[in-house]
């Protein structure tokens, strides 16, 4: 009998002042049209700290090596599948935000992290609003 696994995915909460960075996503074929945030896949091999660096570099082209620190970690239950999701909290980071991959990112914006677009992914939403609230592990669609 073969185990049940978890796919892992890693997302970045970039805070500046009261502002937080977020990306609006097209041609993915997950979400499309809607605000998400830095964020990808754990790749075999990698912890979830050496994915968050790789997925901020290769997404807004910025080093959160030396900022990094865990603030909340979700047990979701999608559409497909079960997934487990790492929330990174930076304040600081060195290099330029650029968006390096505009064939899946539309715009990346700095938006209050009180007042978040209408049309932002309701599990990031979620987590944003329990990370406001000091929340260490939520749940999402159980």
């Amino acid at each position: 009998m073969e185990r049940f696994k978890m796919p892992v995915a890693v997302h970045l909460l970039l805070i500046n002042d009261d502002k937080i960075l977020v990306i609006k996503r097209i041609n993915t074929g997950y979400c499309d049209n809607m605000y998400s945030l830095p964020a990808g896949h754990v790749e075999k091999g990698e912890n979830v700290r050496e994915a968050m660096i790789r997925e901020t570099k290769e997404e807004i082209n910025i080093d959160v090596s030396k900022n990094l620190k865990v603030v909340q970690v979700m047990n979701r239950k999608g559409t497909d599948q079960e997934r487990i999701d790492y929330f990174f909290l930076a304040k600081k980071w060195s290099g330029d935000i650029n968006n390096n991959e505009k064939n899946k990112c539309a715009l990346i914006k700095w938006v209050p992290i009180d007042k978040l677009p209408q049309n932002t992914i309701p599990y990031v939403k979620y987590a944003i609003k329990m990370f406001c609230q000091k929340e260490k592990f939520t749940m999402f669609d159980w």
